[in-house]
């Protein structure tokens, strides 16, 4: 398990986390009025929105010609994603309850909201939209995926990694023996007060 050093680290960092995220907040608050799910603008807001709009005739011929080209390919990988989003949903819905795991809010990383900036028109729109769910779906899948881990393999791995998941700081160090045998089903049993 942790040290007492990387307990303070990670408490540490959690104290930035929110520091942070109380700056974005008051960046957000210059922009408009957060309203719950519904989002109003400032009016100063709205006008700058409405002058700084580009025609969708002037964005296509502005836009390099590899882009038009290759944007089939990339809206092509829309199937096998919604085909994973299923798969995985349906795999929380049914695995998570029998191991005591509490399930992934799916609604938690998969915001779709850019579609309401009206300085962006219909083809940024849809770009923005296929982007927050694509990037969504991959936090929603990495969280049940850490969620799992978490429950069957709660190992750090022996090499370094470039990015880790929420779950990660949580794990056994490896080969460590002692602790995974000692405090694996505490380690689980945490899986079921999640959020």
């Amino acid at each position: 398990m942790q040290t007492h050093k990387i307990s303070e680290i990670i408490e540490k960092i959690k104290v930035l986390e929110a520091e942070l995220e109380e700056e974005i907040q008051k960046r957000r608050e210059e922009f408009f009025c957060d309203m719950g799910k519904k989002i109003a603008f400032k009016e100063h807001v709205l006008a700058e929105h409405r002058k700084n709009i580009e025609n969708i005739f002037r964005y296509i011929a502005n836009t390099p010609i590899l882009n038009i080209i290759t944007a089939p390919v990339i809206y092509s990988v829309i199937f096998p994603a919604l085909l994973l989003d299923l798969f995985v949903t349906v795999y929380q819905a049914i695995c998570f309850p029998v191991y005591k795991i509490a399930k992934v809010k799916r609604d938690d990383y998969i915001i779709i909201d850019r579609h309401n900036l009206q300085y962006l028109n219909v083809i940024e729109k849809l770009n923005c939209m296929y982007c927050s769910y694509f990037n969504g779906l991959l936090g929603y899948i990495t969280e049940v995926a850490a969620r799992t881990e978490q429950y069957w393999c709660p190992i750090k791995h022996a090499q370094k990694m470039n990015s880790i998941h929420s779950k990660y700081q949580n794990f056994f160090d490896y080969g460590d023996s002692v602790s995974f045998r000692a405090d694996l089903k505490s380690l689980r049993n945490e899986l079921e007060k999640e959020k």
